[in-house]
C-alpha cells in the first residue's frame, strides 16, 4: 500500500492547499484506503479504524455515554455499512468529547 502522505503529495489541487485542506485530504485518502469498492465500511471495519487512526481522541473515553452509545452503535447491526459522510460524523462527534480537544484549545500559539 502507498504511504497517505505520498497520496496527500499526488493530489495536485493540494500542492498549495492549506493545513485544514490537508487534514480533510488525510482523512477521506484513510478512510478510501480502507472503504470497500462500494466506498463503504462494515461497522467492525469502522471501528477498528477508529482505534487504529484516531486513538488520541477517543483514549479515555471509554466510560462516557455518548462514547459507549457510539461504540454500541457500531457493534450491532454489523451488516449495516457506514459511508464516508457518517464516518466524518463519527469523527466529528469523537472529536468534541474528547479530552485531546481540550488539550488543543489550550495550545497558545505565537507569531
Amino acid at each position: 500500500s502507498i504511504p497517505i502522505a505520498k497520496q496527500l503529495a499526488s493530489i495536485k489541487a493540494l500542492g498549495k492547499g492549506s493545513d485544514l485542506e490537508k487534514a480533510f485530504a488525510t482523512a477521506a485518502l484513510v478512510y478510501n484506503n480502507s472503504a470497500d469498492p462500494e466506498g463503504k465500511l462494515s461497522k467492525a471495519e469502522t471501528k477498528s479504524l477508529l482505534q487504529t487512526q484516531f486513538g488520541g481522541f477517543i483514549q479515555g473515553q471509554e466510560n462516557k455515554p455518548k462514547y459507549q452509545e457510539i461504540i454500541s452503535a457500531l457493534d450491532e447491526e454489523s451488516e449495516n455499512k457506514i459511508d464516508f459522510e457518517d464516518f466524518m460524523i463519527l469523527l466529528v462527534s469523537l472529536t468534541l468529547m474528547s479530552d485531546l480537544l481540550q488539550e488543543i484549545k489550550s495550545v497558545k500559539t505565537t507569531k
